[in-house]
């Protein structure tokens, strides 16, 4: 069954969308470039067996966070060959996960570490709990080419995913249970990832993560302190805006900087100028510059040496609940380990034992990398 929407709900949109379903009943989107929905065949013609159960959730009382149990991951798909790909569209001789070709497709996860059911995360949790693992995963194709980069898509094709965020930000908050929407890119086999096919994924998550509750109390306290009159991420584009420093690139709407306290050997902000919660939020205007600056900003990376960079791009949105979300300011966090052309940086003992990040690189001087990376000087 197929239905067609003309348009996103979100009236910001200018991508028609189209929903149907797969053969084991996972929801496919297709987001098209234009305003007006394309003609396709959707029928999956596969016989796929029944999707399995969700996973678990069990809770860590030593530091208070969730970890997601997904063991059925480890018969996901790894690395195939281009005449694999599950990500290029069908043909005759092979049927994929997406029936036609298309602009861009969004459609849930075959091995999805949350969901397909719907649940919160168990209230006062303590030592030995466990729930469900509910929630929604959903992979995000860039393109039908196999072959390719972000950076590298035309304007229009960034806008019209930038659409498809937007649509499933709002579409997977109203799902019930979900506490979280975050979308992200792993880009490159360094970084982890599975497919060598553009896409990104989205997670629905039944708790606020880790990083995410961290951030939000930070930022409600500053809020608070504030008399609701500021916000911590709006201050602090602020501050670096008027120091220059770190500064990587300044739109109408948008400004991208290196961070104070960067973590990692690439890292960057992109931060809209007016604090909205999350992508569905952004006007038209502000989702035309995004389609420009965003893929400015990867370029970059790869500019940097010569040869692509492996990174995960990162939209911290604000959590669901309405007392977080008060203080929310959706931005971008940009992170590579690339700290030289033959090196990555590896989260060993420091790092990965007690959270405390050494950096090899100092902002400043990445920053202004960066700024010179436009022209291909660096």
């Amino acid at each position: 069954m197929t239905s067609i929407i003309s348009r996103s709900d979100a009236p910001a949109s200018v991508s028609a969308v189209t929903s149907t379903r797969l053969a084991d009943g996972r929801e496919l989107l297709y987001f098209d470039d234009t305003s007006h929905p394309l003609q396709r065949p959707s029928r999956d013609r596969r016989d796929l067996p029944e999707r399995g159960p969700s996973g678990e959730i069990r809770y860590d009382a030593l530091t208070g966070e969730w970890v997601a149990v997904a063991a059925h991951r480890q018969h996901r798909t790894h690395l195939p060959p281009a005449d694999e790909c599950p990500l290029c569209p069908s043909t005759d001789a092979r049927p994929s996960e997406i029936p036609a070709d298309y602009d861009v497709a969004v459609f849930e996860n075959r091995f999805p570490s949350l969901g397909p059911d719907l649940a919160a995360a168990p209230a006062a949790p303590g030592w030995g709990t466990r729930g469900t693992a509910g929630g929604r995963c959903e992979v995000v194709a860039f393109t039908p080419e196999h072959t390719g980069t972000f950076a590298a898509l035309s304007t229009r094709r960034v806008r019209t995913v930038i659409d498809a965020w937007a649509h499933r930000t709002e579409a997977l908050s109203a799902l019930p249970g979900v506490a979280q929407v975050f979308c992200f890119e792993n880009r490159g086999q360094d970084i982890g990832v599975t497919l060598h096919h553009p896409h990104g994924q989205i997670y629905a998550y039944p708790y606020v993560t880790p990083r995410s509750a961290v951030m939000a109390a930070a930022a409600r306290q500053f809020h608070e302190a504030a008399c609701g009159t500021a916000t911590l991420t709006g201050a602090i584009l602020a501050s670096e805006r008027a120091d220059g420093a770190r500064m990587v690139l300044e739109g109408e709407f948008f400004s991208a900087y290196v961070p104070f306290a960067a973590r990692w050997p690439l890292e960057i902000h992109l931060v809209p100028h007016r604090q909205v919660p999350d992508l569905a939020a952004l006007t038209g205007a502000e989702r035309d510059e995004l389609a420009v600056l965003y893929p400015d900003l990867l370029g970059r990376l790869d500019r940097l040496y010569g040869s692509p960079t492996p990174y995960i791009s990162a939209w911290h949105q604000a959590p669901l609940d309405p007392v977080l979300r008060r203080s929310g300011y959706l931005h971008l966090q940009l992170t590579s380990p690339r700290r030289a052309a033959d090196k990555l940086k590896f989260l060993a003992g420091s790092e990965a034992a007690m959270g405390a990040f050494i950096n090899d690189t100092t902002p400043e001087e990445v920053a202004a990398r960066l700024r010179d990376a436009r022209t291909g000087t660096a």
